[in-house]
């Protein structure tokens, strides 16, 4: 099916960065992605250090939470403020150098030729070594959970760095505060037909041990998840939810 409109990419997209203290690493993480989209916004999520100070010298703009709100409320107010806007395509993508800003046009590219309502950038598609092990096989589980008895599966559901056609991303009405948010997304997503499709790209993590923080973040998604898909089930079930508009 055709697209409502031929996208250009850059004259119509908007970069949104949720960040907590990385004032290290969020003027790069900015000024690297301004090259590829009209607009850059960091959505500060009420941190202490000099992140705000640093992402407005790079010249995006900010918006700021007066006190740290968790994932989730910093991602529904990257999609509130890309609603607000009037952007065709939104990307969301981490400030803490993770992922790099260069694979934007990779993102982009596929809702632009109208081929997607989503795109997922995936760290699985080619193997990258540089994932650690730990993470792997925690994303692995939740994959698994996610995947189970459905039609639309994907390698890499945990990755922040997404793109969205205004016509998915408008529409979302999120919930989730903390990482698991990255899975209502795809769980509404899903809800509504919306054409998801996934990138290879590759991430950078820092040398060190295993981050006790990042697997608790990961059991606590792994029982979101389970949550999320019954209602799912649930909302199928006794509720018709509207289509994405273009999507197949």
């Amino acid at each position: 099916m055709k697209p409502d409109t031929m996208l250009t990419g850059k004259d119509t997209s908007l970069a949104a960065i949720p960040s907590f203290n990385t004032a290290s690493s969020i003027s790069n993480v900015a000024l690297k992605s301004k090259k590829y989209v009209s607009h850059v916004l960091v959505v500060d999520d009420g941190s202490t250090d000099d992140t705000v100070r640093q992402a407005s010298a790079a010249g995006a703009e900010v918006i700021r939470h007066g006190k740290n709100r968790g994932y989730g409320a910093a991602i529904k107010s990257c999609f509130e403020a890309a609603t607000r806007s009037g952007a065709d395509i939104l990307v969301t993508l981490d400030g803490d150098g993770q992922h790099r800003p260069d694979d934007i046009p990779r993102l982009i590219a596929p809702i632009a030729r109208g081929e997607a309502d989503m795109t997922i950038g995936s760290r699985f598609l080619e193997q990258d070594i540089r994932v650690p092990g730990y993470r792997s096989f925690g994303i692995g589980i939740i994959n698994y959970l996610f995947n189970f008895d459905a039609k639309t599966r994907v390698t890499d559901s945990q990755s922040g760095f997404r793109a969205y056609h205004r016509r998915l991303f408008s529409k979302l009405n999120l919930t989730e505060k903390g990482m698991s948010v990255s899975i209502e997304i795809l769980e509404e997503a899903r809800r509504a037909n919306a054409r998801i499709m996934e990138v290879p790209i590759i991430c950078h993590y820092p040398p060190g041990t295993i981050n006790i923080k990042a697997m608790w973040h990961g059991l606590g998604v792994a029982m979101a998840v389970v949550k999320i898909r019954i209602l799912g089930w649930f909302k199928m079930g006794h509720n018709s939810r509207s289509p994405v508009k273009g999507a197949k």
